[in-house]
This record gives C-alpha cells, sequence and structure tokens, in this order.
C-alpha cells in the first residue's frame, strides 16, 4: 500500500475510534471523575508498554521537559473532566460539535502569547464558528433530559474543556524533542495522581460492561490511539493530518444518533456545520469568500 494512504487509512481509523469516546463514556456509567482516573490508570499502563517495546523508557529527559509536560497534564485532565462532564449535561454530539472550535481558542493563545498576527483569513474563520456556537447555544435541547439551565452548563464545559485543550496544544509546541508518546505517559500518570484522592473508590464499578468500556477507554482510545496517529503523522503531510481531524466531531455526531436516539435540532446541525467547516478552513488555508485556497504563510 502507498505510504500515504496508509497513513490516511491509519488517522482515519484514529479519529473514528476517537469519535466513539462518548459512547463508551455514557456505557461506563460512571461520574466523570472516575471515568478519567481510569482513562488514565489504563491508559498508562498501554503507553508503559508501547514506550518500552518502543525502546522509550531508556531515553533521557530533562527536568524542564518533564515539568512542561506535568502542566500539560493537568490541562489535559481539566479537558477529559470537562469534555466527559458536558456530556451529561447536552448530547453527545452536541459536545464534540462546541469542543471543535479548540483550533480558534489555540489561535488566540497564537496572537497574544507567540507573537503570531491574526489574519483576515483566520478572523473570517473564527466569526463562522462564532456564529455556529451562538446556533447551539439558542437552541433548545431536543430528546435529552437536559433542562435550559444543564443544557447552558453543557455548553460551557464544552467550551471550558477546548480552552484546556489549547492550552495543553501551547505546552506541547515546547516539547518538539520530546516522543508524543512519551509525553502522553508523563500526562496520564499526572492524572493518577491528581483524581486519585477523589475516586468513588468504595462504590467501583460492579459489572464487565462498566469496566470493558474504561479498559477500552485507555487502552484503546488513549494507548492504541496514539500508535495509530503517530504512525500516521509519520506517513502524511501537514495539510491532510489536520483534514482528517475533522473526521471526530462527525463521528461523534452519528454515534449519538444511532446509539442513543439524539438527533439534533435543525439550528444545532446548522452550527455543528458551521464550526466543524470554519475549523477545516482553518486547518487547510481556506478563504471564507473566494473561491481559491489561500497559501499557509497569509494564515
Amino acid at each position: 500500500m502507498d505510504k500515504t494512504l496508509r497513513g490516511a487509512a491509519e488517522m482515519s481509523a484514529a479519529m473514528t475510534i476517537l469519535g466513539t469516546i462518548g459512547f463508551f463514556v455514557v456505557l461506563s456509567g460512571q461520574m466523570a471523575i472516575d471515568v478519567v482516573f481510569w482513562r488514565c490508570a489504563f491508559g498508562a499502563l498501554a503507553l508503559l508498554l508501547i514506550c518500552a517495546l518502543q525502546g522509550m523508557l531508556h531515553r533521557r529527559i530533562t527536568f524542564r521537559q518533564i515539568a512542561i509536560a506535568a502542566l500539560g497534564g493537568v490541562a489535559i485532565v481539566a479537558n477529559w473532566a470537562m469534555l466527559f462532564s458536558a456530556y451529561g449535561n447536552v448530547s453527545i454530539g452536541v459536545a464534540t460539535a462546541v469542543y471543535n472550535t479548540q483550533p480558534f481558542i489555540l489561535v488566540g493563545f497564537g496572537v497574544l502569547f507567540l507573537g503570531e498576527r491574526l489574519s483576515a483569513a483566520r478572523l473570517s474563520w473564527l466569526s463562522v464558528a462564532f456564529l455556529g456556537v451562538v446556533l447551539i447555544v439558542q437552541a433548545k435541547p431536543v430528546g435529552a433530559a437536559a433542562d435550559g439551565t444543564n443544557y447552558t452548563l453543557g455548553i460551557a464545559l464544552a467550551l471550558g474543556a477546548a480552552f484546556f485543550w489549547a492550552v495543553a496544544a501551547l505546552l506541547a509546541k515546547k516539547l518538539n524533542d520530546m516522543p508524543p508518546q512519551l509525553i502522553a505517559l508523563v500526562q496520564v500518570c499526572v492524572g493518577i495522581v491528581m483524581l486519585a484522592p477523589f475516586v468513588s473508590w468504595t462504590s467501583l464499578p460492579d459489572d464487565g460492561v462498566a469496566w470493558g468500556a474504561l479498559i477500552t477507554l485507555g487502552a484503546v482510545h488513549t494507548g492504541f490511539v496514539y500508535i495509530l496517529m503517530y504512525g500516521a503523522v509519520q506517513k502524511l503531510p501537514t495539510y491532510l493530518q489536520g483534514a482528517f481531524s475533522f473526521v471526530y466531531p462527525v463521528v461523534a455526531i452519528l454515534v449519538d444518533y444511532i446509539a442513543f436516539g439524539q438527533a439534533l435540532h435543525f439550528s444545532q446541525l446548522l452550527g455543528a456545520a458551521a464550526i466543524i467547516l470554519s475549523a477545516a478552513g482553518l486547518t487547510l488555508g481556506w478563504t471564507v469568500f473566494a473561491g481559491k485556497t489561500a497559501s499557509k504563510s497569509a494564515l
């Protein structure tokens, strides 16, 4: 198989698996903090095995690298906890669509902290994404038990999760010389230490379905997905890496509908489409009104 085609298949598989996270979170039947802890625990075991097999455990890591990765771990744990909590207040599809505003928050960080320029193209896509969020926020829940207050809280939690993802991504920019698998291993270990005091140790899952869901979130959605993603990164050009990331929210919306019957209201669907389209446009360098693609340097 052609190298690029194999990378595309790996990235598509990784994003498809990530799109099912919400299903397994709900299937576990656990509180968000408990789910994040067990994802970190089982993810750490999977990543430890991966790093050992790849000979990375003997790699020299500086204290500065560990400190930055640990700070990123705090952000990742907050990100997962807020996103998983959002699922309990809005549908998985809506939460994932709003969560997909993360590239725009990262752009804002770039302007504030890295001296990057906010071009007209970026500002245009940011406006489209903002319109998408407004459409979702003003919509009434469809087929959901949440009332209006919980719905608004769910949107806020999804936006908070996107914010902390962007914080983790900003910190990761300072770790270009550290293998991503090791960064992830440090981060999930931080999560174990952070959340252990808050886990419901007296009410652990008592059935195989719940444990199976938690193990899947750690071993598959954290460990196995890292193998797929970073294998794909080595084979795909950067613009294609970003393009395949938009498989994630689409799959999440479909899974939410198929598994839980959560159909999006028309305005929610429009809002989700606007966010996904604008994130794709930002990543791929599209212009909003022109028919040609903007150069990456212009963005």
